[in-house]
């Protein structure tokens, strides 16, 4: 038996003591969690500096900010989510009393990313220790020094057999060889499909947060300047390296000139000569570096792109003459690249987003409600904003989680507890009244009080 099968065991001995069923266990390990996390955040905020060059700023509010907002809805709502639900009965199940019992999965695995190394990987732990579960938890190997912090870290709060930090380096086929009783994923469609059919050799559950291209339309009556403003905010953080960033515009022809001058006139404010800033942040490493110059290179018209190999940064970058079939617009830029593209009527915009895989956000720029209402009713994604971005993943009372090729399931707060939950149906019935009508022989007369009653 390997190491690893060896600490899935311990794992396995250490859930069916019952050690982390209590609620008393769970939040005292939740505040453990907390204590340490606030400990480190100098160290964490450094580590997140070397691997994407992120300011401490930027890391505090797209990390460290969502994880304390994570860690503070549990504790103050776990009592309220683990409790046994009575729920109304029927007449099959009358006089009986019937209930909702709510189970940890036993031993999770969680498969982190490294464009947020940290929040992606502490965000549902945090999930699986308030549903009572063991968890292993892999950190990307890209992410290197928030990786190994993450290890650090968690060794220092929890004994392996509760909770296991597992090598960024281990190898894939030995972690996904192993049986668990739930697995989570961050990533790309790509890898999301090979941890699927792995799973599917133990009809293991799973949760899938994976990305797609993911539109923003703005249409005739949009605030043009706020939509540009929010747009460049929502598309350059993490220098475009965010899994529900805006990855293409769609922009309705009268307006597409004023909304890429607005867009030009942001980038020159806030990002001038980003490829040179320190704040700004890096592509993660060389191959997706050169993978971004080369969609650069496949435009015609580029606004921006200033590149700085040496440090690995691409200044953000406008494609204002794009089109459907160019390479951009073949696969999930990711980095700070962005298409825009003309429509006249919005039907035509609907059309073509409904032609392609389902994204993981959507987002609308429009001073009509009827428009955005039925932009939400008409098109299928994962979640997304009306006149602005991003906002939907900082909610913790909203769930956030993909559709088809973009994900399946979804987390967040309760719906994180939800996920790491198995709900069991239990009846509680007692000897009387024991109604002769349900057991054998079944006549014609029986079936007569079926139908009358049922």
């Amino acid at each position: 038996m390997g190491s690893l099968a060896k600490r899935i065991a311990a794992q396995r001995v250490y859930f069916d003591g019952d050690r982390t069923k209590p609620l008393a266990f769970r939040l005292a390990m939740l505040e453990r969690l907390e204590t340490q996390i606030r400990e480190q955040e100098n160290a964490i905020l450094a580590a997140l500096r070397l691997d994407l060059s992120k300011s401490r700023a930027e890391a505090y509010m797209t990390e460290l900010a969502l994880v304390y907002g994570e860690l503070r809805e549990a504790r103050q709502n776990l009592r309220i989510w683990a409790r046994t639900e009575r729920v109304r009965g029927s007449l099959a199940s009358f006089p009986a009393k019937n209930y909702v019992y709510r189970e940890p999965y036993g031993v999770v695995l969680i498969l982190a990313p490294w464009n947020y190394p940290f929040y992606l990987s502490i965000a549902p732990l945090i999930a699986a220790i308030a549903a009572g579960n063991c968890a292993v938890v892999k950190c990307s190997a890209e992410s290197v020094h928030t990786s190994a912090l993450i290890r650090k870290l968690l060794q220092a709060v929890f004994p392996a057999s509760y909770v296991y930090a597992a090598a960024p380096d281990t190898d894939h086929a030995e972690l996904l060889c192993q049986r668990y009783d739930y697995i989570f994923f961050t990533g790309s469609p790509r890898v999301g499909k090979i941890i699927m059919r792995a799973a599917s050799e133990h009809l293991t559950p799973v949760t899938l947060e994976l990305g797609g291209k993911s539109p923003c339309i703005v249409d005739e009556s949009a605030d043009i300047k706020l939509a540009a403003r929010r747009i460049a905010w929502g598309k350059f953080l993490n220098a475009g390296q965010t899994c529900i960033a805006v990855d293409y515009v769609l922009v309705q022809r009268r307006v597409k000139a004023a909304l890429v001058q607005a867009l030009g006139a942001e980038i020159s404010r806030r990002y001038p000569k980003a490829e040179r800033q320190e704040s700004y942040p890096k592509i993660i490493n060389r191959r997706h570096y050169a993978r971004l110059a080369g969609l650069i290179a496949a435009e015609k018209e580029v606004i921006g792109g200033a590149m700085n190999e040496r440090a690995a940064k691409i200044a953000p970058t406008l494609f204002p003459e794009a089109a459907f079939d160019h390479p951009c617009m073949q696969e999930e830029i990711f980095g700070p690249l962005l298409p825009i593209i003309v429509y006249d009527e919005l039907e035509t915009a609907i059309q073509e987003i409904k032609a392609r895989e389902k994204p993981l956000a959507c987002y609308v720029f429009t001073r009509d409600k009827r428009k955005a209402e039925a932009l939400i009713s008409r098109l299928s994604f994962g979640g997304g904003c009306v006149n602005d971005v991003l906002l939907q993943i900082g909610n913790h009372r909203l769930p956030f989680g993909g559709v088809g090729n973009s994900g399946m399931g979804a987390y967040h707060g309760r719906y994180g507890f939800e996920t790491f939950s198995h709900k069991k149906a239990v009846v509680k019935n007692t000897g009387f009244p024991d109604f002769p009508f349900r057991y054998a022989p079944f006549g014609e007369g029986k079936l007569k009080l079926l139908k009358k009653f049922l």
